[in-house]
């Protein structure tokens, strides 16, 4: 991803610049058609992040990567069909993106709860939610009404993807060049990865993108971009003499800040481009159209 791009990211999820599309969205879509769909995914939800804490990050990613290509439409999950190519092989998240199997499990006990009723791309709204609160990150209500998409965009995906640091595992092939070749990191947290990741060989060793609280929801992120310590050379260009240098300051040194602008930033992020009304379908099968 180029610095242009992330500093858009950046600007568009924790500044609220960008352009937002509203949608017909609420919070009590599904009260009266599928009441306990909320508490349905939640515990899934927690079960999963317990077993796997890595799997948060993962859930969260799913929802970012679907928002961004189409709007929040259930794309990224679609298997490729004849008609189109998937987004699952695209540069962003070939070999990386990952909880596809937590949506399934989700997205089987709802349908047996209440068939044909909620949608894929709500299920990953509420997912990413849960998982961040899971974390011990904030919470926000979901807006829910989202329906899913028919086709996918395998050119979008390889375009127009963010990503999300505070949480997550990144692999050794992701960040190699950095910890070898840059001089904005510091010395002994690049030896320390090193370790970990050979200038050759062993590409999928995994690293925590945050090195303080890999597993915890919070601000440590900014702090590790202060003290040189961005696993990937885009984080650290965040706070490396630029613009963007005092918001990451600010982050820093606020926690509840930047959890309630990540949390509305997440509101308008799920806002992005909905399928709503008749467009669109409910996949029975998240992997499938209808």
């Amino acid at each position: 991803m180029s610095i242009h791009k992330l500093v858009q990211y950046f600007l568009l999820l924790f500044l609220f610049i960008g352009t937002i599309v509203s949608a017909q969205l609420s919070s009590d879509f599904y009260s009266t058609t599928c009441p306990n769909v909320l508490s349905t995914i939640k515990t899934q939800v927690d079960s999963a992040v317990n077993n796997e804490p890595r799997m948060g990050a993962s859930l969260l990613r799913l929802h970012f990567h679907d928002c961004f290509v189409q709007g929040c439409d259930a794309s990224v999950l679609l298997d490729d069909t004849s008609n189109f190519t998937g987004e699952k092989t695209a540069g962003p998240n070939a070999n990386s993106i990952r909880g596809f199997e937590v949506i399934d499990t989700i997205k089987s006990q709802v349908e047996s709860l209440c068939p044909g009723v909620v949608s894929c791309a709500d299920i990953l709204a509420v997912a990413a939610r849960d998982s961040v609160v899971a974390l011990g990150g904030p919470s926000w209500t979901v807006q829910l009404g989202r329906r899913d998409s028919t086709t996918a965009s395998l050119s979008s995906a390889n375009s127009d993807l963010p990503g999300a640091h505070t949480i997550g595992e990144a692999r050794c092939v992701t960040f190699r060049q950095r910890i070898y070749n840059e001089s904005n990191i510091d010395s002994s947290y690049a030896t320390s990865l090193q370790a970990n990741c050979p200038s050759v060989g062993d590409d999928s060793n995994l690293s925590p993108i945050d090195t303080t609280t890999p597993t915890t929801f919070d601000n440590a992120y900014f702090k590790n971009l202060q003290s040189q310590k961005g696993l990937f050379h885009s984080d650290q260009q965040l706070f490396n003499g630029g613009s963007t240098d005092s918001q990451v300051t600010s982050y820093g040194s606020d926690a509840q800040s930047f959890a309630t602008d990540f949390a509305n930033a997440m509101l308008k992020m799920g806002n992005l481009s909905p399928l709503t009304g008749t467009t669109g379908q409910i996949r029975t099968n998240c992997a499938k159209i209808n």
